[in-house]
């Protein structure tokens, strides 16, 4: 596998550290709102990114933390008149009901900043006692970017250009404010009772400090992929490198992958323009969690994704035309075993599939190979010379292909709870009770299950 390391500017082969665990940290959201579509971009470029790992064998450990304590969710608690904690609950637990409707894998940790605040608190401290970070006179710490010789390598800034003394007390800032940012920041009336103690007095971690203490205390010192949106490269990926490297002497992640912005409808996402999506917004409008999901993996995830309702019409067409081959290939394949060794177009497909995956998430081409295996067997079964081994081939090359997507419906169990419904369905009609079966279809869709009446009986598929 190869991938592009953001810190070098180049693709590199990529092996795990202990050769066969990956340790993986992604940042997560900052729970103040809902999460808007561009966030799940980079999520689910994530979740390709694990399951990629997964699908060439390897294991994967992956951290991603819970910003819920910052200027942010500060504000909106205190807008709200409300403890931070109930505040952020809330946006919690809806950022995980979303990754289900998405289809993503859960990492194996979830860390909270507010119950990291000690492991913040050590780091801080070693970096003081390095003589790398300083007390202001209002209580808060500083980190002296000065100090640490190799401050601005993953953004690559130049360090002639940066502006010594400068103090930075905000969580997120521009490129150009290059300057000493905020470990630890002094209790101040705008807190409210958001306030922890420590060795400089009562206050609060800055945003950059959890992420550094939070990966190490779950991965190490040293691990393998770090990844993130491009917008947080600066400052917040530059500055945690800077807070781990200086307190270990080691690498603090080997690679460092990027994912790029999403636009829609061609411009920047802004509630101003009438374009500001959550996933939440989208289902109102009857769009299913896996049609968003085909869309915001559909591109290179290093490129410019440009989000519109266009694009979620074709997925919803292509996704048909998935189930649609799914169905025929199943209904061939009957109870036949997988032809072994898989037929020449089947593992023609695999190859390309597997080539795509493994040339830094191509995910264009690995959908071109999804598609070129989807034409080849509707051809065989128009031609009538698909066999049943050969369709249970192909059908377990598509399962292969959708532990990375996520989206197909070719292994899919039918829940016992549906299929219960769909019983009970088949004897209503049998007494041809209309209204109940009508009621039955209803209670089967909202489970997510699609109901079609055929000569041959029931034909279950997935909404």
């Amino acid at each position: 596998m190869k991938f592009y390391n953001s810190l070098t500017r180049r693709k590199e082969d990529f092996s795990p550290l202990d050769g066969k665990t990956v340790r993986m940290y992604t940042c997560g959201p900052t729970v103040y709102n809902f999460a808007h579509i561009g966030n799940f971009r980079a999520y689910i470029f994530e979740d390709v990114l694990r399951r990629a790992l997964e699908y060439r064998g390897y294991g994967v450990r992956q951290v991603m933390n819970l910003t819920d304590v910052d200027d942010k969710t500060i504000r909106g608690a205190r807008a709200e008149g409300v403890e931070l904690r109930k505040y952020t609950e809330k946006y919690k637990k809806a950022f995980f009901s979303d990754l289900a409707t998405l289809g993503v894998e859960p990492a194996e940790v979830y860390p909270a900043a507010t119950d990291h605040i000690p492991e913040m608190i050590s780091l801080i401290s070693e970096l003081e006692r390095l003589g790398i970070a300083y007390k202001s006179e209002d209580g808060s710490v500083y980190y002296s970017v000065s100090k640490f010789p190799e401050y601005g390598k993953l953004a690559h800034l130049d360090r002639g250009g940066m502006r010594h003394g400068v103090r930075i007390s905000n969580d997120e800032y521009e490129k150009d404010a290059v300057g000493d940012f905020a470990l630890w920041k002094a209790w101040d009336a705008d807190d409210g009772d958001v306030r922890w103690d420590s060795p400089w007095g009562p206050g609060r971690p800055g945003w950059h400090i959890e992420c550094s203490a939070m990966s190490m205390k779950y991965l190490g010192e040293s691990f393998d992929i770090h990844t993130g949106g491009i917008d947080n490269m600066f400052p917040h990926h530059e500055n945690e490198i800077a807070q781990a490297e200086a307190v270990t002497g080691k690498q603090f992640a080997a690679f460092w992958l990027h994912c790029a912005h999403l636009r829609v409808n061609g411009e920047k996402m802004s509630k101003s323009l009438g374009n500001f999506f959550t996933l939440r917004d989208l289902t109102e409008r009857g769009w299913s969690g896996r049609e968003v999901r085909y869309v915001l993996m559909s591109g290179h995830y290093r490129q410019p994704l440009n989000f519109t309702f266009d694009a979620l019409a074709s997925a919803r067409a292509s996704l048909a035309r998935i189930d649609a081959f799914s169905d025929a290939l199943r209904e061939c394949a009957g109870g036949a075993c997988a032809a072994d060794p898989a037929p020449g177009w089947v593992a023609e497909c695999v190859d390309s599939f597997g080539r795509a995956v493994d040339d830094d998430l191509n995910m264009p081409e690995a959908f071109s190979a999804v598609f070129s295996l989807v034409a080849a067997a509707n051809k065989r079964l128009a031609d009538g010379k698909l066999a049943p081994g050969e369709a249970a081939a192909a059908m377990a090359a598509a399962g292969g292909f959708n532990r990375i997507l996520n989206v197909m419906r070719v292994t899919e169990d039918v829940p016992a709870e549906v299929s219960q419904l769909l019983s009970l369905r088949e004897e209503a009609r049998r007494r041809k009770d209309w209204g109940e079966s009508d009621r039955l279809r209803a209670a089967i869709s909202d489970l997510g299950w699609a109901v079609k009446d055929t000569p041959s009986g029931q034909k279950l598929t997935r909404r």
